[in-house]
């Protein structure tokens, strides 16, 4: 089936320096993620009877190799530059009308009246995830699962032991930097049961969990800065000193993975929850 999704005009406040970070996330720091999506796609067998809901989208890579898999696919996001390159991505010129639908914002928006119901929603992007309240990302989650079969699995991805993700050092300078603005959007590590609370809040049901090996890895020191910067945790650092500040203590703070040819090696340990949709009988 050839994905095809429907077309959205950009938030106003789009500017050429946010679609640099937009592309960057596309183009470096995405595919950092691809094996979190290889191994829950696996799995959970997804196919051509797979019909998925991706919050928090991205530039829909992982939505790409799941429509590669044979799987219906849509998703939404809140960021209208990285769905502007989503749609790049999954658009062809010779698009169909039954394919992959991507919307600015909540679940509902890519849901067609008396449509088919969801069998798999994800979440993956765990910086995404924590991006607004635990309430909120709740809000969103239990929407989603209103639109899904019973039983559904709901897949939420975070972070792993701080000791196992070199980028902890890299985000605990966003929070210092961003403290006191901004307090909500600072990074923490995750906690042991963060993403069962998130489901339970959520009204899911947890049904088994995973660790996958993610490592960030950059072919010089630039594209590492550039990476990391466009994931959005040093957004609020930004706006509360300086985008040179910034740049300058993330870099002090990538160098121990400076490798003798130039490139940059951060191993990460990803952990994703796979919940159940319950419906009250």
């Amino acid at each position: 089936m050839t994905p095809t999704l429907v077309r959205r005009h950009l938030p106003s406040s789009s500017s050429p320096g946010s679609m640099t970070r937009a592309r960057d996330w596309a183009e470096i720091q995405e595919r950092m993620l691809v094996p979190l999506y290889e191994a829950v796609y696996e799995r959970l067998e997804v196919g051509a009877g797979t019909r998925l809901l991706s919050l928090g989208c991205g530039s829909g890579l992982a939505l790409l190799m799941a429509a590669g898999r044979g799987a219906s696919v849509r998703g939404v996001d809140t960021d209208g530059r990285r769905l502007a390159l989503a749609r790049e991505r999954l658009l062809p010129e010779d698009a169909r009308e039954d394919g992959a639908h991507l919307g600015h914002g909540g679940p509902e928006s890519v849901v067609d009246p008396g449509g088919t119901a969801f069998n798999l929603i994800t979440a993956f992007d765990p910086l995404y995830c924590a991006g607004g309240s635990a309430r909120g990302m709740a809000g969103a989650l239990a929407r989603a699962a209103g639109l899904a079969e019973h039983g559904a699995p709901v897949v939420l991805a975070g972070w792993g032991p701080q000791e196992r993700c070199a980028a902890s050092g890299a985000l605990r300078v966003a929070a210092r930097l961003a403290d006191p603005m901004c307090a909500p959007a600072r990074w923490r590590p995750s906690g042991r049961d963060d993403l069962e609370e998130l489901a339970q809040r959520a009204g899911l049901r947890p049904d088994g969990s995973g660790r996958v090996a993610c490592p960030y890895g950059y072919a010089d020191m630039g594209s590492a800065v550039r990476g990391m910067l466009s994931t959005g945790a040093f957004d609020a650092a930004a706006r509360a000193t300086d985008e040179e500040q910034v740049t300058k203590e993330l870099t002090e703070a990538l160098h121990p993975y400076l490798r003798r040819d130039g490139t940059v090696w951060m191993p990460n340990v990803f952990r994703y929850l796979i919940a159940r949709v319950q419906r009250t009988p």
